[in-house]
C-alpha cells in the first residue's frame, strides 16, 4: 500500500502566469513531483522486503534513495503552497504577517538583506537544488539553506518554511538557462500568508535538542 500520495495543486495550472507558465506547472507537478512520490513508495517497499528477508546488501543505496525521493516530495508539497497569483512584495504587519516580518529583520538585518541571501543561495546552487528559508529550533532563528538535490547540505532539525526550486525542470521551458531571472521573478508570487503560518507552526514545535 502506498504511504505517500501526490497532493492536488491549490490552484489551476495558469494561476501563476506570467511568472510560471501553465505548461511548466503541469509538467512539474504531474510528472516530476509524482515521480518523487512513486520513488519514495517504491523504496519503502524495497526496505520492507529487505527486513522480511534479512538481506541488507542494498541498504546504503535504499536509504539514500529514500532521503532523495522523500525530501523531493516534502519540498515540492511546500513549494506549491508557498506561491499564489496574488502574492509577492514583502511580509508586512498590515497584512497580518508582522511576526514573520520581525523574525526576518532580526535574523538577517532587514528584508532586503534576507532577499539578497536567499536569491543568491538559490541562483548559485551547483547543479540541482533549492534555496530555503528555514526555522532553526535550537536558536529559534531563521536561516537560509542552500540545498543540493533535495536533501544535501541541510541543517538537522531545521524546518523549511519558504522554498525556491532551482532545478532546471522548474524554469527551463520558460527561462532557458537564465536561472537568476527565474529566481527574481519568484518573489512576485510568494504567498506570505502561507510562509507566516509555517513559521508559527514551526515555532510551536518542541525542539528535540535542548539549546
Amino acid at each position: 500500500m502506498a504511504i505517500y500520495t501526490l497532493p492536488e495543486l491549490p490552484y489551476d495550472y495558469a494561476a501563476l502566469e506570467p511568472v510560471i507558465s501553465p505548461e511548466i506547472i503541469e509538467l512539474h507537478h504531474d510528472k516530476h513531483h509524482a515521480a518523487y512520490v512513486k520513488g519514495a513508495n517504491d523504496t519503502l517497499e524495497q526496505l520492507a522486503e529487505a527486513r522480511d528477508k534479512d538481506q541488507w546488501g542494498a541498504v546504503n543505496g535504499l536509504e539514500k534513495n529514500l532521503a532523495f525521493h522523500l525530501s523531493g516530495h516534502i519540498l515540492h508539497s511546500i513549494y506549491w503552497h508557498n506561491m499564489t497569483g496574488d502574492g509577492g512584495g514583502e511580509p508586512l504587519e498590515k497584512d497580518g504577517v508582522g511576526e514573520l516580518a520581525d523574525a526576518i529583520a532580526e535574523s538577517f538585518g532587514s528584508f532586503a538583506k534576507f532577499k539578497a541571501q536567499l536569491s543568491k543561495a538559490a541562483a548559485t546552487t551547483q547543479g540541482s537544488g533549492w534555496g530555503v528559508l528555514a526555522y532553526e529550533p535550537v536558536s529559534g532563528r531563521l536561516i537560509v539553506e542552500q540545498v543540493y538535490d533535495h536533501q544535501g547540505n541541510v541543517g538537522q532539525g531545521s524546518v523549511p518554511i519558504l522554498v525556491f526550486d532551482a532545478w532546471e525542470h522548474a524554469f527551463y521551458l520558460q527561462y532557458r538557462n537564465q536561472k537568476v531571472d527565474f529566481i527574481e521573478a519568484m518573489w512576485r508570487v510568494v504567498n506570505w500568508q502561507d510562509v507566516a503560518k509555517r513559521y508559527a507552526d514551526a515555532k510551536d514545535r518542541t525542539p528535540l535538542i535542548a539549546p
